[in-house]
């Protein structure tokens, strides 16, 4: 594949995955009425921006999520105090908008000292204007103009909190659950198009090559039949090829491939592995693969799920229990690599890959982590089982807590993948 087109899909995965997750929370809390601020992918400054609604669409520098932010989550506005001169836009007695601040540039206004306002309940505003008070009432959808900025009121009905539990949990589980979606429907894809392993095969084939070694060096490719070695007939036995290979250390083999019907020789030369000592080719054998039926697809789409969810989890232990090293952590980067590398052997492969990473941050966010689906999850059920919310402020606390973990974690593990692309380890 060419290099271009490498990491488009690269980039392409990142952007899949990530807004799969955030339309997941957005769809449901649009649904639940909430006001939807902002729907960002990546974090940090933006690179690019629009409006269309409610909503404004961002796409920011920092490959590392997204997130969508509705309305009472945190701060938003400019509180307007009692006696601060503002101006107001009128239409048909209602107000629309309220400027903060250049009140001398603004046209088509009414101005006043405000005598009371409320933005979130009644949606009424009382100006004195030249000692005269006028009142009026306020369009839900109102904008707040300070600063060369708009921001849309959010009326209570309108905010994130006053949505019953389950429509909260249901905005916030979303995202996982898309997550979710994608990977199966993902797998499914990936097993129509590469298909099943043969349950009887009478012969294997070039599975994958590896770059360096000397098999990358020679005339085979991804999906050639491997028949022979030095004249030895190998069928479906990979034991047979390996240990040919293995006892052939700087020992020139003779490898015949069968592709398109034609058999091809080449002379390849095992090297000798530095851990093990026995002699390598760069090569991994395949089973050849069979078509599946349509409820096959579901069958295996579901089985491949229930496997990977049980390695993830199985990685998570090892975190806990500490069983882990520096190295084997990989952020961003080293995702980006891996990615890159596997789309270079194609399409499919690529589908199958996606796949892991969608079902990865959908377990990866369930977890009760702070800042994360979980945390909020779980305050959401301290909440059903109390009766009351827990105070905002500690909720708020305890996640910006856990956000400047996760992103010293970030930080820690891309360090560690520049250094190792320094070294040019993979």
């Amino acid at each position: 594949m060419h290099m271009i087109q490498v990491v488009f899909m690269t980039v392409m995965v990142f952007f899949v995955i990530v807004t799969i997750h955030e339309w997941g929370h957005f769809y449901f809390a649009k649904r639940a009425g909430i006001l939807v601020r902002e729907f960002a992918i990546g974090f940090g400054p933006k690179l690019f921006s629009i409006k269309r609604g409610e909503t404004r669409y961002t796409l920011r520098l920092v490959p590392a999520g997204g997130f969508v932010r509705m309305a009472g989550e945190d701060p938003e506005l400019v509180e307007v105090q009692t006696g601060q001169t503002v101006a107001v836009r009128v239409k048909d007695g209602v107000v629309t908008r309220i400027y903060l601040d250049r009140l001398d540039e603004r046209s088509n206004v009414v101005r006043g000292e405000v005598e009371t306002i409320d933005i979130e309940r009644k949606l009424k505003l009382a100006l004195n204007a030249d000692g005269v008070i006028e009142s009026f009432d306020i369009h839900p959808q109102a904008l707040m103009i300070s600063k060369g900025k708009e921001t849309q009121i959010a009326p209570l009905d309108r905010q994130f909190g006053s949505k019953t539990v389950g429509q909260r949990a249901l905005a916030i589980v979303a995202g996982p659950v898309m997550n979710f979606i994608l990977a199966f429907a993902l797998f499914a894809a990936y097993f129509q198009m590469a298909g099943v392993p043969m349950e009887n095969p009478d012969k294997l084939l070039i599975g994958d090559i590896v770059a360096g070694m000397p098999a990358s060096k020679a005339d085979i490719k991804v999906g050639d039949v491997i028949d022979s070695i030095n004249g030895i007939k190998i069928g479906a036995d990979s034991e047979k090829m390996i240990g040919i290979i293995s006892k052939s250390v700087n020992v020139p083999l003779t490898f015949t491939v069968i592709r398109d019907g034609k058999p091809l020789t080449s002379k390849i030369t095992p090297k000798k592995d530095p851990d093990t000592g026995v002699g390598k080719l760069g090569i991994s054998a395949a089973i050849p693969s069979r078509p599946v039926s349509f409820g096959e697809t579901f069958t295996y789409a579901g089985k491949a799920m229930k496997n990977m969810t049980i390695l993830i989890f199985g990685g998570f232990k090892k975190i806990l229990i500490g069983d882990f090293k520096m190295d084997d952590l990989g952020g961003p980067l080293r995702t980006a690599q891996v990615t890159s590398q596997i789309a270079e052997q194609g399409f499919t492969q690529l589908t199958s890959w996606v796949a892991v990473l969608s079902l990865y941050l959908g377990i990866f966010n369930l977890l009760p982590v702070p800042a994360l689906d979980g945390s909020r999850l779980l305050f959401l059920g301290l909440e059903a089982v109390r009766g009351r919310p827990v105070d905002p402020n500690r909720e708020s606390m305890v996640h910006f807590i856990g956000f400047a973990m996760l992103m010293l974690l970030m930080l820690a593990v891309t360090y560690n993948d520049i250094l190792r692309l320094v070294r040019g380890e993979h």
